[in-house]
């Protein structure tokens, strides 16, 4: 039975929640914008700052942009969270306290399916979402910063946003797994999402090795798709664009000089 005492504790643990994910957001995004103005200041980089007869002005109103997209994502993530909160406490879910529950080694293996699930179908959704039906309101908005910066990262249209918190939500109803291993997901997430939309078209390290290169997809990777739309749709692992020949590293017009769409 729902009663008062209920919806207050559901609206409170609401807010909590949110306050959460709102943090982290900008503690992460923030955290590397910094990073990213020191190291363009150090090595006199200069900053692009997008299109316009006022550059200036159209890349703060693109951030601010990207944070009220953002803070808006945040509370359809919340939401869902307080309802998989629910699920959890009354058993519905396949979620387990016991850290050594299914063996050690199946924390790292659940984590790794975890990520191997979400970057398959990010893959295919993000692909959807760029056809003409889709895109207008359903991924529009996360394309209008021009070239992406880390407040980009969870700029997302509500469709797009709902996709993705309910995806988390179904993991943890089909999948065994630890609160710590879901934790590690969420922060993965999070920190792969900024730092893949550093906007560093030409990322050249030399401690990165080629074959991470070529398998994990990194803000160079991704600043090629705000570029160009057409190509680079995954999030953690370069396989789907390979196979489906989605990648490619050379085309000369996908410069973060030019429009994206």
């Amino acid at each position: 039975m729902v009663t008062p005492s209920s919806w207050y504790s559901g609206i409170e643990s609401l807010v909590v929640l949110y306050g959460i994910i709102v943090l982290r957001y900008f503690i992460v995004a923030g955290f590397f914008a910094f990073l990213l103005r020191c190291w363009r200041r150090s090595l006199a980089v200069p900053r692009v700052e997008g299109d316009g007869h006022d550059s200036g002005r159209s890349r703060e109103a693109g951030i601010g942009r990207d944070i009220g997209l953002s803070v808006g994502s945040a509370a359809i993530f919340a939401l869902v969270g307080v309802v998989l909160m629910q699920a959890v406490q009354h058993g519905a879910t396949r979620m387990y306290g016991e850290l050594m529950g299914y063996g050690w080694w199946y924390l790292p293996v659940s984590y790794g399916l975890v990520l191997l699930l979400q970057d398959t179908v990010f893959y295919f959704t993000h692909r959807l979402f760029h056809q003409p039906q889709w895109y207008g309101y359903a991924h529009r908005s996360h394309h209008q910063s021009r070239p992406p910066t880390p407040w980009t990262s969870f700029a997302f249209d509500p469709p797009e946003a709902i996709l993705q918190a309910v995806f988390l939500a179904v993991v943890v109803l089909a999948i065994p797994l630890h609160p710590l291993t879901l934790s590690a997901v969420l922060i993965t997430m999070t920190v792969w999402a900024v730092i893949n939309h550093l906007g560093l078209e030409d990322l050249k390290l030399a401690w990165y090795p080629r074959w991470l290169a070529w398998s994990l997809i990194g803000p160079s990777h991704h600043s090629m798709h705000h570029a160009c739309p057409r190509v680079h749709f995954g999030l953690y692992f370069t396989f789907w664009d390979r196979v489906l020949e989605t990648q490619i590293l050379d085309l000369p017009e996908c410069s973060s000089s030019r429009k994206s769409r």
